[in-house]
């Protein structure tokens, strides 16, 4: 038996793990493939964003800005953080008016951001299209490798006493009086849940509630499309870059690639089961990546990813909750593809009130399952 059981051993998983060790609690890791296995792993590193992001997110991503910086010290492995300035570009004339609220948005929440004219921006970034006219600068924002972090959060977690095991599957989940006393794993070993049990497992959490607590939630699932390029030098873009109506996000990696994403999308080969790239929209990204940065008009992909589920809600933000119903159940899912930056504070926030039973700060409650409901 363990105190704690988590399921899923993403960086939502890990992290909690790690946050819940810290206060003393035993814990229990329960993945079924591998550590970072699924959409906190693959290729790259990924934006530790705020300019653009929703208004609801922005006080966990004020917290998150204060974390990252120290996160490697604090869990004792590499996290690949650094703060390079996210640009938000600007093309046409109707895009600006909305750049303007989300900018008043951003730094009334604390958020330090500006407006950069087209000079400066220029300057910022050379070999930027003439077409950029303008952009939202972020300073703070930057990017942090995720397979590290993911992997990192889970062995500072083990120092600290928790147990993760991977290839084990949560199958069945045992129910008596509205509490959660056990789940069954694929090898059918019962493990008694002492205190609560977490699903953090991404898209495996639509199915398990929907199937074992009758529980729907108003999420789907994709295929995020994520690819290098062949090496550049010079690297021709100094700063994170996203784009105000462009499928498009861009950021440098230090083996002097580029990492382009941004909402492309791979799909389900059912006879391999498993996601592969499709070449338009391979082709696609590309092109919207030389629109912006001309000199990459010649450049090649040299490798293309899109193996990895992600969960999208139809809000655009996650679900954390209690399992409705369920007193010693909680869950999140629903990242939509950005929960990464934010995941250091969320982490923090949900052992915090899975341990002391009080969401004391608030910070979580527009996540809430109920806010869907009348």
């Amino acid at each position: 038996m363990a105190d704690f059981v988590i399921v899923g051993g993403g960086v939502y998983g890990c992290g909690t793990a790690w946050e819940l060790a810290k206060r003393g609690a035993e814990v229990l890791l329960l993945e079924a493939n591998e550590i970072a296995g699924g959409a906190s792993g693959g290729l790259g590193k990924r934006g530790v964003r705020a300019n653009g992001r929703d208004g609801r997110e922005l006080p966990l991503m004020r917290l998150a800005y204060e974390q990252w910086p120290t996160l490697h010290e604090e869990i004792g492995a590499e996290t690949g953080y650094d703060r390079q300035g996210h640009l938000l570009l600007i093309e046409r004339p109707q895009d600006l008016a909305p750049a303007k609220a989300q900018l008043w948005l951003q730094n009334n929440q604390g958020i330090p951001s500006r407006l950069v004219g087209y000079e400066e921006l220029h300057e910022m970034e050379p070999m930027l299209s003439e077409r950029v006219q303008t952009a939202v600068f972020c300073p703070n924002d930057g990017i942090a490798d995720h397979t590290a972090t993911t992997r990192g959060f889970a062995a500072a977690a083990q120092k600290l006493g928790a147990v993760v095991r991977e290839q084990t599957a949560v199958t069945t989940i045992e129910q008596q009086h509205g509490r959660i006393t056990a789940v069954i794993t694929h090898h059918g070993e019962r493990i008694p849940v002492g205190k609560a049990l977490i699903l953090l497992s991404n898209h495996h959490v639509v199915t398990v509630l929907e199937q074992q607590f009758g529980v729907g939630l108003p999420i789907w699932t994709l295929l995020p499309q994520v690819m290098f390029t062949q090496k550049l030098d010079p690297m021709p873009i100094r700063h994170l870059i996203g784009h105000a109506h462009r499928t498009l996000a861009m950021k440098s990696h230090p083996t002097g690639q580029i990492m382009i994403s941004g909402g492309w999308r791979g799909r389900w080969n059912e006879v391999l089961g498993r996601g592969e790239t499709q070449p338009d929209q391979v082709a696609g990204n590309l092109a919207e990546a030389v629109a912006v940065y001309p000199s990459l008009a010649e450049t090649a992909v040299a490798e293309a990813d899109a193996s990895r589920l992600e969960t999208v809600s139809v809000d655009g933000i996650p679900i954390i909750d209690h399992i409705p119903g369920v007193e010693n159940g909680f869950f999140g899912t629903g990242w939509s593809g950005h929960g990464w930056a934010i995941a250091p504070a969320i982490t923090q926030l949900l052992a915090e009130w899975i341990w002391s039973g009080e969401e004391k700060l608030g910070l979580l409650r527009p996540f809430s399952y109920r806010r869907f409901s009348l």
